[in-house]
Order: structure tokens, then sequence, then C-alpha cells
């Protein structure tokens, strides 16, 4: 009888040592809280640019409150946190998340611009890489696409005038390059793909000018007189219109 009541406070003693200890290690278990608590405590560190700490409060209700009305919110503002902290790469896996779950969301169209302007907002000069801005392009349209009566479709048309003329210029820059370097075919190639892929863009009247030479140049007179006459005919307001009108007035005079 004594041993089992030995026995006993052993145990006791032990169950008390062990719970002392995990005291002292500071683990005890972290209260969830609800997923509104979550919500309010991550606007209220978005709103005062503390964005690690925001973070956090939306991740949680992603992860711990995946079926909550609030989740939604939590995963576009955990991507809202990265995009305004300029860690593109991560908002755009994040408003990619959202519109993959939630496409007709209230603020999925929200959600599509945010995604289209991660990429506008790394736009590279004309001299560099382009490829950011046919992706800001394409994500612009699929917002004017699938949300054609979103407060955003405005804005998104505008930007993408931006990026189609970015990416003609682009072409013409290219064209130049290789114009300088007497590859005039290659050359040739950029200028007609502005024409057929960017027609109405502010390039085209330099682009029609550059062309008429090259035309010359390649013992095509008669195309490049045509050429100009285009460009005189419907940019005449133009430097490039005017230029070409004075090359027509010249060899009119030979």
């Amino acid at each position: 009888m004594r041993a089992s009541i030995l026995f006993s406070v052993a145990l006791a003693l032990s169950a008390l040592l062990f719970l002392g200890g995990c005291a002292f290690f500071g683990s005890h278990p972290e209260v969830l809280l609800p997923a509104a608590d979550l919500y309010e405590k991550g606007n209220y560190e978005l709103g005062r640019n503390r964005y690690q700490d925001a973070r956090a409060s939306f991740q949680k209700i992603v992860e711990r409150h995946p079926q909550s009305s609030f989740a939604p919110l939590g995963r576009f503002l955990l991507g809202e946190t990265y995009y305004r902290d300029g860690e593109f790469d991560k908002a755009i896996k994040e408003f990619e998340a959202f519109i993959a779950f939630y496409p007709r969301h209230q603020i999925a169209d929200l959600a599509q611009y945010r995604l289209a302007m991660s990429y506008y907002d790394q736009l590279k000069p004309v001299e560099q890489d382009q490829g950011l801005t046919g992706k800001a392009l394409t994500e612009f349209q699929k917002l004017v696409k699938e949300y054609p009566e979103s407060r955003y479709a405005p804005d998104a048309l505008g930007k993408m005038d931006i990026c189609r003329l970015r990416l003609a210029q682009k072409e013409l820059w290219v064209a130049h390059y290789y114009f300088d370097q007497r590859n005039l075919l290659a050359a040739r190639q950029r200028l007609e793909r502005i024409l057929k892929e960017h027609p109405g863009s502010l390039v085209v009247p330099e682009t029609l000018f550059l062309l008429a030479e090259i035309q010359r140049q390649q013992g095509e007179p008669e195309e490049a007189v045509r050429t100009l006459k285009k460009l005189v005919d419907d940019y005449l307001h133009t430097e490039w219109g005017r230029r070409a009108s004075q090359q027509l007035s010249r060899a009119a005079q030979r």
C-alpha cells in the first residue's frame, strides 16, 4: 500500500515538473484569433505600412480559416502586402491564386487589375527586354474581357495602349539597330511587323519613313515612292510626313 502511494506521488511530481518545464521554455499553445480579429489586425498594420506584420495576420486567415468569409479577403490582402512592398513576383503568385480560387468574387476584378499592375510597374526601358510589357498587356486584356463593367476597365484600356506603344517602340528600336548594321532584310521584317501588329501606333510614321528608305536601298524605287505617298496622305501633320513630302518634291524636280 505504501509503495502504491509513493508511486502516485512520484507521478504527480513528474507531471508538475513537466508542466513547469513547458512554462519555462514558453511552449504554451498559441491562441488562434478569430478570422475577423485577424482581418482587423492585418488591416491596421497594412494602413501603417507594416507589411510584414500585416502579412502574418492575413497568412493566418488563409491557412487557419480557409472556410471563413474572410478567406478571400485575406488571400487578396496577402498579395496586396507584397505588391505595396515591391515584391512583385510574390504578389503575382497570390493574385493568381485568388483569381483561381475566386474568379467571380466581388473584388476579382481588382485582383486581376493588381495582377496586371504587378507586371506594369516593372516595365523596362525600350532598349531592354519587353517580356514584362507583353505580360502586362495580356493581363490587362483579361481584365477588360472578363470584367468589362469593372471600374478598372477604363484605366486598363489606357495602359494597354501604353504597352502596345512600348512593344512597337521596341520593334522600331531593333529595326534601327539592324539598319545601322546594314542588315536591311532584318530591319525590313521588323518594320513590316509593326505595320501588321501595331497599325495604329504612334511610331507608324517613322516606321513608314524608314521602310521607304530601305526599299530605295534595296532597289525598289517605285515601292519606296508608294510608301512615301502613304506617309504623306495619312501623316502629313507629323515630322515624318513633312520629310516624306519634301523627298517626293525633290524627286519630282529631277
